[in-house]
């Protein structure tokens, strides 16, 4: 039996997803067909209805769709309704079940690949879109001593902030107001990267810190500055996509693929 999946962004050209999944799949036994969908950015819910008539089983959605695929899903995990966002969608009968896979994705590839213990430590957010909601839940779940976001609409920031207190200590602040000595780990969730820009960072990164930026594909502005500032780790958010991308597939078909194996092709 072939299964019907999609990932709809815009931009989608950079995706890796068809490829994660279609060797997921391999692993796994079943078959699939994965599409990589362009869509334009005020035809979201009409593309994924289209997409649904076709028989679909499934899709992944990427920026700038994940709230917008929260409002569209008439089902939610509780992952997808703390962070408000959605990266996944499961096609059951009538039901339009929204997940969100992003957050277990990055804490996954933090963790148990890079080995990077976010327990007690002062973590700095860059960003305060669907992106930083995603992951926002399982960071805080790992008991950091601090969650700081920042963001360029400063009034996005302090809103998602207060959100997400009741999960652990957060807040937010201005660039210009943070000082690096005491940041363990900086989050890259703007969209700067896809666009080939740097962040609105005003300080030098201090040599203790961790910098990760959830772009994947090639060396971002944000790990060039992060390298010329001597950052103790740098890394790309390719793992955070396979690690996200099995959790995705293990929703969809109940199979739980290898990431290790996936990671390692796509690292060659």
């Amino acid at each position: 039996m072939m299964h019907k999946f999609a990932v709809f962004g815009n931009p989608i050209h950079h995706s890796l997803s068809p490829d994660i999944q279609n060797q997921f799949a391999k692993q796994t036994g079943f078959e699939i067909s994965y599409d990589k969908i362009l869509t334009p950015v005020d035809e979201f819910v009409s593309s994924v209805k289209a997409f649904i008539n076709q028989g679909a089983n499934g899709f992944n959605i990427t920026v700038p769709f994940k709230l917008d695929a929260f409002k569209f899903a008439n089902e939610l995990t509780l992952n997808a309704k703390i962070a408000g966002s959605v990266n996944t969608i499961k096609i059951e009968a009538n039901k339009i079940i929204g997940e969100n896979s992003d957050g277990i994705g990055l804490i996954k590839d933090l963790t148990h690949n890079i080995g990077i213990k976010l327990k007690s430590k002062v973590i700095l957010i860059l960003g305060a879109g669907g992106a930083t909601q995603g992951i926002l839940f399982p960071i805080l779940k790992q008991n950091p001593n601090q969650v700081i976001i920042s963001n360029r609409t400063h009034s996005k920031a302090i809103r998602l902030a207060k959100n997400f207190s009741k999960f652990g200590n957060t807040c937010s602040i201005s660039l210009n107001k943070i000082k690096h000595e005491s940041i363990d780990i900086i989050i890259n969730a703007t969209s700067a990267s896809l666009d080939g820009r740097m962040p609105n960072i005003a300080f030098n990164v201090a040599n203790n810190t961790v910098c990760y930026d959830l772009m994947y594909g090639y060396q971002t502005p944000f790990m060039s500055w992060a390298k010329t500032n001597r950052a103790k780790m740098i890394s790309d958010g390719l793992g955070m996509l396979v690690e996200q991308a099995a959790i995705a597939f293990e929703f969809w078909t109940g199979a739980k693929p290898d990431t290790k194996k996936v990671l390692s092709n796509l690292r060659r």
